[in-house]
């Protein structure tokens, strides 16, 4: 998750002047729910475990997914290359974004220091364009096998596509360059009870740069990428029409399960395009609203609760592309379950060598328990008729 995601408290810093920074979500709490209130506890602790529920489905979706296409060789394709990288982004998100976030529900200030207030921003921004130029770079591939399929090169093509999946990487890190540059750490003073903490903005203090640093996010990391993304499947549906009338009904069977097989990855790209654009969204909307109201505080509760719901929505984005493909693709779902299968063979196997192992070593002892006592009474007979 970006920077973007912060709260608006009345605060100020030397002079009097308000500002949007990445703030303790503990501290909007305790402005807007008192710790004596019978909310608190609930949202002190709900929306941490909430948080780990998305890490965790998140890390079992995706881990698994990767492990496949680079286990399994039938599932090594173009589609499933760029699928792998989509997600390791959402996997490094997971891993640095959501405990980070869930920790401020936590903490009063800032824990991870000023190295962890710019490398973490970075980070975060890096995986969201990983998804989304990986999303668009999905749909330029989905366009060149059904729009213009004479066009793919056989020689050389995997190799490529790692090419380009690497490119993707680079330039999402250059674009998240500038977010470690500015993000900092300030101490912040809070009026209405009269603290000061310190907390990581993701930007300098003026009342230009929010509006400059929401509008351009909102349209390099959404807009630009849909409109392209809209654009090729706009031909692609196109296409497809196009060859369901000119294919004759008593047409070629392995031209219609080709036009079939397209059909459903094409599908398959355009669901995780939609969770995408679905889940993010509310997250764009709000940084905007909060950007371009610069000088007025909205401390309502109704906004504090779609901050939470724009916020975790946006995790739960990470978590979901695995599923997705398990409900859409045949051929994945078996590899899911293969996988689950084997999990679960190997859990019964430790279990059963472990009670073999228990069972052995209670035999052995009450063997060794038994030897010894036989040996005692062995004794105690000896020395009886030694005596007589």
């Amino acid at each position: 998750m970006t920077p973007e995601d912060c709260f608006l408290l009345d605060l100020e810093m030397d002079s009097p002047s308000l500002i949007l920074a990445n703030l303790s979500v503990n501290q909007t709490l305790n402005h807007l729910v008192p710790r004596d209130d019978w909310l608190y506890p609930g949202y002190l602790y709900a929306i941490p475990t909430l948080y780990g529920l998305i890490i965790f489905l998140g890390l079992l979706g995706n881990v698994t997914l990767i492990k496949i296409f680079c286990t399994v060789k039938s599932m090594r394709n173009i589609p499933n290359l760029f699928i792998s990288s989509l997600a390791l982004g959402d996997l490094l998100l997971l891993v640095t974004c959501a405990p980070v976030d869930a920790s401020r529900y936590l903490a009063d200030e800032w824990l991870f220091g000023r190295v962890g207030c710019k490398l973490i921003p970075f980070i975060q921004l890096t995986s969201v364009g990983v998804s989304v130029f990986t999303l668009t770079a999905l749909s330029a591939d989905r366009y060149k096998a059904i729009v213009r399929p004479m066009d793919i090169q056989a020689s050389n093509a995997l190799a490529k596509i790692c090419l380009k999946a690497a490119l993707i990487w680079v330039l999402s890190m250059l674009l998240a360059i500038p977010e470690a540059m500015f993000s900092d750490l300030h101490q912040f003073y809070e009026k209405g009870t009269n603290k000061t903490f310190i907390s990581c903005a993701p930007y300098p203090q003026s009342g230009l740069h929010p509006k400059i640093h929401s509008t351009t996010s909102f349209l390099i990391f959404y807009v630009i990428p849909l409109s392209i993304i809209s654009v090729y499947y706009y031909f692609i549906a196109r296409n497809l029409m196009r060859s369901a009338y000119n294919i004759p009904a008593e047409g070629n069977v392995h031209v219609r399960r080709q036009i079939e097989s397209r059909k459903r990855l094409a599908k398959t790209v355009l669901v995780f395009v939609g969770l995408f654009a679905f889940c993010w969204l509310p997250n764009h909307i709000i940084y905007l609203y909060r950007s371009y109201h610069y000088s007025e505080v909205d401390t309502s509760v109704l906004h504090f609760i779609t901050s939470i719901c724009a916020r975790i929505l946006a995790f739960a984005n990470s978590c979901v592309n695995p599923f997705a493909l398990y409900l859409l693709s045949k051929s994945f779902r078996k590899q899911f379950n293969n996988q689950l299968c084997c999990c679960r063979t190997r859990l019964l196997r430790r279990a059963q060598s472990t009670g073999r192992s228990t069972t052995r070593m209670t035999s052995l002892k009450s063997t060794n328990q038994s030897m010894a006592s036989f040996s005692l009474i062995n004794g105690k007979q000896i020395c009886n008729e030694g005596c007589v």
